[in-house]
This record gives structure tokens, sequence and C-alpha cells, in this order.
């Protein structure tokens, strides 16, 4: 059998394991071709395959590339001062409520032009692809006006252009009140005038909202859901972070891929997530950059069996961290997920966060042949060692990256 590219003498995380495992193949190979995979599994019971090149791993590990399912990533101006205020004892919601947080980002943002957005946001999105990241999420929220937010879409759209990675688009219009308008006003905008408007130009696959009691109201979440879902959109939802605003037991009914944050989230919202297949997004760098205590419902979540998925939420005012393998190890140290937990967070239920579970997130015929290879003795050094990259390299739809 022919094939484009044979990956030989390699351990397998496939994260196809139907126990939710990592599907460890030991002497395992990968065969590809035009960008998919043809075979993944054991060398002993391989095809036998004859490859227009074949690579020797030396017994590295291969896994999916990484998928990073929640980030910010395309934005401009520095909020360093507001960490030091933190420091110095002010609360998230107080900086807010002050024209700082989001609305300081939404000045910088507005201000810049496309080619100063790609600028800044290059350095933050090569980072991550230097942790094997293939897939990434990449929402607005830092224009909240419809010419700065197509302007941020369309950056990230670039930036997929400019290197060799699946850019996901979410439009987050509805993450704060824009200075001078009055929140439910500015929803009836998002609603009847920007959605319609992102939709139809095909600038996001995915409408989020932050859900909260320094943002948006749960009735306010339902207009916004029914008008993505009016023009064909997905729907995601940031949600409990700081309260309970039962975001993400509204978001699950109205069949989200997601709700993220999620630290005081309730057992309806469990249950509801439950039922509609929602992915709990867990988002570390927050909790930890933000010196939250509340824990997510970690526990509970397992036990309803809901799809815990891991993101950086790389931003600049909560989570300016663009280490997915940094984020493991928070996931591990601070949620107490365990080692397969924060690498399948990472790839399959990442996927599953996106949307795209059919195709990316583990490795088996017929997906789209993006892995990381590493330069590691076991899976477990991925998420156990901190500020060690150990990345040999990284392969975008069968080529390297």
């Amino acid at each position: 059998m022919r094939c484009d590219t044979l990956w030989q003498n390699a351990n397998l995380m496939t994260l196809d394991d139907a126990s939710g495992g990592l599907g460890v193949v030991r002497d395992g190979m990968i065969a590809a071709t035009e960008g998919r995979i043809v075979y993944a599994g054991p060398a002993n019971t391989a095809p036998a395959f004859i490859p227009a090149e074949r690579i020797d791993c030396g017994g590295r590990w291969i896994s999916p590339g990484l998928i990073d399912c929640h980030t910010h990533l395309v934005y401009a101006g520095n909020r360093a001062g507001e960490f030091e205020q933190r420091l110095q004892g002010v609360s998230y919601a107080d900086i807010a409520r002050a024209g700082g947080g989001i609305v300081s980002t939404v000045r910088a943002t507005r201000a810049a032009d496309n080619a100063g957005l790609i600028a800044a946001s290059l350095p933050r999105l090569d980072a991550m692809l230097a942790e094997g990241v293939t897939t990434i999420e990449i929402k607005s929220g830092y224009g909240l006006s419809l010419p700065d937010e197509r302007k941020q879409l369309r950056v990230a759209a670039e930036l997929g252009r400019l290197r060799k990675v699946e850019v996901v688009p979410t439009f987050l219009g509805a993450h704060a009140v824009p200075p001078g308008h009055e929140a439910q006003a500015y929803i009836n905008d998002v609603s009847a005038v920007m959605i319609p408007a992102i939709a139809a130009e095909g600038l996001a696959e995915a409408v989020d909202i932050f859900c909260e009691n320094i943002a948006f109201s749960p009735a306010q979440a339902q207009q916004v859901f029914e008008a993505a879902r009016a023009h064909g959109l997905a729907i995601k939802i940031h949600a409990e972070q700081l309260s309970n605003q039962h975001g993400a037991e509204l978001a699950a009914r109205h069949g989200a891929l997601s709700a993220d944050h999620i630290e005081h989230l309730d057992d309806a919202g469990i249950a509801a997530m439950r039922t509609a297949g929602t992915v709990a997004v867990l988002l570390p760098g927050a909790f930890y950059f933000t010196r939250e205590t509340v824990l997510p419902p970690i526990q509970k979540l397992r036990d309803a069996g809901v799809p815990l998925a891991l993101a950086t939420d790389s931003n600049p005012g909560t989570s300016p961290l663009t280490s997915p393998l940094l984020t493991m190890n928070m996931g591990a140290t601070l949620f107490r997920l365990t080692v397969d937990e924060c690498i399948a967070g990472f790839t399959r239920e990442a996927a599953r966060a996106l949307g795209r579970s059919d195709r990316l997130g583990r490795l088996v015929a017929g997906m789209d042949c993006d892995l990381a290879i590493w330069d590691i003795e076991a899976p477990a050094d991925l998420v156990y060692r901190i500020g060690f990259n150990p990345l040999h390299a990284r392969i975008w739809r069968g080529h390297a990256a």
C-alpha cells in the first residue's frame, strides 16, 4: 500500500480509547496520504506500506497536534499595570468597574490597524505553535463595534494564512458593555445587526458571550443564543467564573458546544451539560492569575461524564499565557486533573469543544494528520515538567510545520 509519509519506531498516544484514556500504542507507526491518516497503530499488524518518505522517530512519542480551544489571541495593548493593582489587593471586578479590564484592551485594539494587530499577535501564536499547537480558537471581543469586531476576526483569519495552523474564529461581541452604551441596547445591536453581518460574511463559526454579574445577564445571553442559532452559528459561553448566573445550564439547553470557566457551576448546570453533551472547558491560567479560590466541581463533572477540555484562555488581563504545556501542569496541580485528562483536554476533548471531533484530536484513520512528536520518556513528562519544551517536530496536514 502506497502512502505519502510513514512515521515508524514511535510510541503513540492515539486518544482513541473507549475508557477515556490515552490509547497508548508502543512500537507503533502512522501512515498518511494527502494530509490524512490512513493508519495509526501497532507496527506488527500494519499493512505493508510503500512510503514516499519514511521517518524513523527513534522511539519518541507521538500525540495528536495540540488544540487550544479558548483564546483571545488578537488584541493590542498591555495590562501589566492591572496586574500590579491586583497584587495590591484590587479585585478584577473593581478594576473593570473603574474603566479597566476588557474596556482598556478595547481602546487599544480599536486604535490599532490590521498590520499592528498582526504584528502583536504573531509572537503569541508562534509561542503556542512551538509547543505543538496545530489548531487554535481565536475569539473577537476587544472591538465591541461591528467594524472593530470584523477587524479582529479578519486578523485571526490572516494569522491562519501566515502560519501552518487551523484557526477557528468565534464572535465574542458580547464580551463587555462598550463605554457610553447601555447593556440591553448593546445586546440588541449584537443580536440584530452584528451577528447577522458576521454570519453573512463567514467571519465566525460560533458566538460566545460573557454571562456574569459584571457583564451580561442570562436573559441577554438567551437573546444572543437565539440570534446565533437563527443565523446558523454554534454557541459557547463564558459562565460561572465569578458567580453562579446559571449561564452554563442555559447554554446547554441551547445546545452549546462548551461552557468555559465554570468555577461556580452547580448541579443543575452539570446535569444540563451532561444531557446536551456540552464540553466543560477548564481555564486554570485565569484561575491562577486572578488568584481565585473556588475550584470548578471537577469530581462532579467526572461523575456525570461531562467531557473536560483544557485551554490557555490567552488574553491580556486575566491569563497572559501562551503555553499549553504549562496549562496542563496547572490543570494537574490546581484542579487535580490526571495526566490522561490533561493530555485529552488539549486533544480529543478540545476538538469536541470546537465541533471538530470528527477529524481532529485523535490518531485514527481518516482524521487530519496533525501530529506533535515529543522527545519524552512517558506521557506524564508533558504534564510534570515546568518550563520544559520537549517538542521534537510539529506536523500539520501531513507535513512538517
